[in-house]
């Protein structure tokens, strides 16, 4: 097997790439912890900071950031008998992450679980595991040699506003200074 050729630059610069402003939003661990157990269903605070082990501080400021973007909503809730609470339910654009976190899924049972999972979607219908793959537009499976790259890049004149639009959703996210600064052990999750 030979190495790839050397690369010395990304073919689209990071103020151009949507995947960097998306890492940008949702790429600090908590914050993918956090939509990892929304995509099973966790919505309220307790349960959240329960689960991970994640400081109020923290979870709090993430989930502000993630309603601030539109990942998730902050809705009232009152049990019988109970005060009013609020939880944070996945909007279409959180619930929309399900395919990228069961490609994560699939990459970790793979190269972490040694091919282990605890969890598997299936058909209802046939049994089969589902797994996650590229398609073309037509709905055909794409094979590994029919895969062609295109890039069209923008005047630099707008990636250089897109860049500074990036920037400033990212400086807007709450907590993401003080994660960065401050309470740098207290904020991290452990990684046993």
């Amino acid at each position: 097997m030979t190495d790839a050729p050397l690369v010395r630059h990304s073919p689209v610069p990071p103020d151009q790439c949507n995947l960097w402003k998306a890492f940008g939003l949702i790429g600090d661990r908590w914050t993918l912890v956090i939509l990892r157990s929304a995509l099973y269903g966790v919505r309220r605070f307790d349960d959240f900071q329960v689960e991970l082990e994640i400081p109020r501080s923290v979870l709090s400021r993430r989930l502000a950031g993630l309603v601030e973007f539109g990942i998730m909503e902050r809705r009232e809730y009152r049990e019988d008998g109970q005060r009013a609470r609020i939880e944070y339910p996945l909007t279409e654009m959180g619930r929309a992450l399900g395919l990228p976190f069961m490609a994560m899924t699939e990459w970790s049972d793979h190269w972490i679980g040694k091919g282990n999972s605890p969890l598997m979607l299936r058909s209802k219908t046939s049994g089969q595991r589902f797994r996650v793959a590229l398609i073309d537009e037509g709905g055909k499976p794409a094979r590994k040699d029919d895969v062609e790259t295109v890039i069209t890049l923008a005047p630099r004149q707008q990636a250089k506003t897109s860049g500074k639009a990036a920037r400033k959703m990212s400086e807007k996210m709450p907590g993401k200074t003080a994660w960065k600064t401050t309470k740098q052990k207290a904020d991290r999750p452990t990684d046993s």
